[in-house]
């Protein structure tokens, strides 16, 4: 008949085997593993660049942008990066990520907060659950 013993579950006591088509069975396996992973949620990160000196237009334009990625679904990383001598305005870099966290309390929230990595401050913001 063309069939072979395939062992289902060798850690089952006593183990379970079937008579199939092994080719067959490796088939319809590595089809239930593309299932499983096609079902599986994608993390997608969304990047944010701000400056220490960011004016309210421009934080109320990124901060839009912020809010449609949240509605998609992904999360946003939003840094502060501080080039040359801007370094000495670490707290105004905070107070910029700070204020966007509050402007985004409605749909997303704080993963981390503010910490520095380097010359940029860095915060996560993962999107809300819906209800």
């Amino acid at each position: 008949m063309e069939l072979d013993l395939v062992e289902i579950s060798p850690t089952a006591n006593p183990p379970v085997c079937k008579i199939i088509d092994y080719k067959k069975f490796l088939y319809e396996q590595k089809k239930k593993q593309k299932e499983i992973k096609a079902k599986s949620a994608k993390v997608v990160v969304k990047e944010i660049r701000l400056g220490p000196h960011t004016d309210e237009h421009d934080f109320n334009f990124k901060l839009k942008h912020a809010e449609k990625f949240l509605n998609d679904g992904a999360k946003v990383k939003v840094d502060v990066f501080f080039k040359g001598r801007n370094i000495i305005y670490k707290d105004k870099g905070e107070i910029q990520l700070l204020k966007f966290a509050t402007a985004l309390e409605e749909i997303g929230k704080v993963e981390s907060l503010p910490k520095m990595e380097g010359k940029r401050m860095i915060m996560m913001i993962a999107p809300k659950k819906k209800k």
